[in-house]
């Protein structure tokens, strides 16, 4: 409900459409993120696992969740770069008397503290933003509204270069896909899969509509796709600062999800369990660089490639675990008894060909949305090979059986490894 990304997802969709094909962007996107959130976090409640780890049994194999480790987390460590930047771009602007990397410094090195403090360093901190964030939006349309009428800024012209429908959706999908993705690393906390649900309703509804919308309306008002010059001319300090406080808030979701992925996939290949809170100082630092490099200034490119990687891997996940099913019954028999489950394939190649598939209709297919295609194609092209030929996952040696029995935690193991 206050992603900040979403703010920003706003403000580039305000200055290159109009308010009718924002909205119907945000809606075309909203139904796809919506979808998919809430079928993995059914997932992740059901089985109590993170999204790398949940990957070995819903079409990746041991091996295989392994790349998707990293793709989560080099995306969501670029992604953690791009706020930083914006948090030290407002900072810089507000307080001029050091330079961007430096506040780039700062507001990396806070928000690895947060996040290797774990969840509930991570809850507190949304406990206190997420209001502030809230009213801060509220007050800068009110200051939008004082100059120009509301019905004004819904009919005016966009600002900038033309974008069409189909940039738009992907826009709003590459800027939450990893979001969706990474829905389980939080939701297998959850009671009960209706929890899924209404947080997903809610927290995508109103955070898609009430915060990107408002950002489409800021950006027509003020001209400028610079959501963080729209906050400083309009709200001033305290204003930047909440912003400030904001990006705090969901850039250290960023860096526990990126964290998961990479400790799944350095067990698995090299076969060594490490903690998560060194790796996530690791990314921190990784992430923190980023910012000072100036990712940021690539921020529309960054979406739309993610908007294409990212898809297949949900539309893969979900097609295993709710249609195939081929693994079902082990997941089953792991919850039933408390431990997960001690075999798994290395490779599915299924998975691999329907990843490289979805990936390729999404970045070559000139027809449609690219993010839409990607994870319908990954979908419904592993849905139906599995059902009619079962796939033959490569077998794994008894020795190695032997060992990742050893190695692979239970749940509790996990959940507390993971910073719960």
């Amino acid at each position: 409900m206050s992603s900040f990304q979403q703010f920003m997802v706003g403000a580039v969709l305000g200055f290159g459409m109009d308010f009718s094909d924002a909205v119907l962007a945000i809606t075309i996107g909203s139904v796809l993120l919506e979808a998919i959130t809430i079928l993995l976090g059914i997932a992740g409640v059901r089985e109590g696992l993170s999204t790398s780890v949940l990957a070995r049994w819903s079409g990746f194999g041991r091996k295989g969740s392994a790349l998707v480790g990293p793709l989560i987390a080099l995306s969501l460590a670029g992604w953690f770069g791009v706020q930083n930047g914006v948090f030290a771009q407002g900072m810089h602007d507000l307080a001029g008397w050091a330079p961007e990397w430096i506040w780039a410094l700062v507001g990396g090195s806070v928000i690895t503290a947060i996040t290797v403090r774990g969840f509930r360093m991570m809850a507190w901190t949304a406990y206190l933003t997420v209001p502030a964030f809230l009213l801060l939006t509220a007050s800068s349309m009110g200051d939008a509204l004082a100059d120009r009428s509301l019905a004004d800024l819904i009919s005016s012209a966009p600002p900038g270069p033309a974008m069409s429908l189909a940039e738009g959706t992907t826009l709003v999908a590459g800027a939450f896909i990893l979001g969706a993705i990474m829905t389980p690393d939080m939701t297998r906390f959850n009671r009960r899969p209706s929890d899924v649900v209404k947080q997903t309703v809610i927290g995508v509804t109103l955070g898609e509509y009430l915060i990107g919308l408002t950002a489409v309306l800021l950006s027509h008002a003020a001209r400028t796709s610079d959501i963080v010059g729209i906050i400083t001319s309009s709200s001033g300090f305290l204003g930047t600062l909440i912003l400030a406080t904001a990006i705090l808030k969901i850039n250290d979701w960023n860096l526990y999800s990126s964290s998961l992925g990479l400790v799944n996939s350095i067990d698995v290949l090299l076969g060594r369990r490490v903690g998560r809170r060194p790796v996530t100082l690791l990314i921190g630092v990784i992430g923190t660089t980023l910012s000072a490099m100036g990712i940021v200034d690539n921020f529309s490119d960054f979406l739309e490639t993610i908007g294409i990687l990212a898809p297949p891997v949900a539309g893969i996940i979900i097609a295993e675990y709710f249609v195939v099913r081929q693994f079902r019954a082990a997941l089953d028999r792991a919850r039933h008894s408390g431990v997960m489950p001690g075999e798994s394939a290395d490779w599915m190649p299924l998975s691999l060909v329907c990843w490289a598939a979805g990936a390729a209709v999404g970045k070559y297919l000139d027809y449609g949305i690219s993010a839409i295609n990607a994870v319908l194609v990954a979908f419904l092209l592993y849905a139906a090979i599995g059902r009619i030929a079962p796939t033959r996952a490569a077998p794994r040696s008894g020795r190695a059986s032997r060992r990742a029995r050893r190695q692979t935690p239970t749940p509790e193991a996990d959940l507390t490894k993971s910073g719960g």
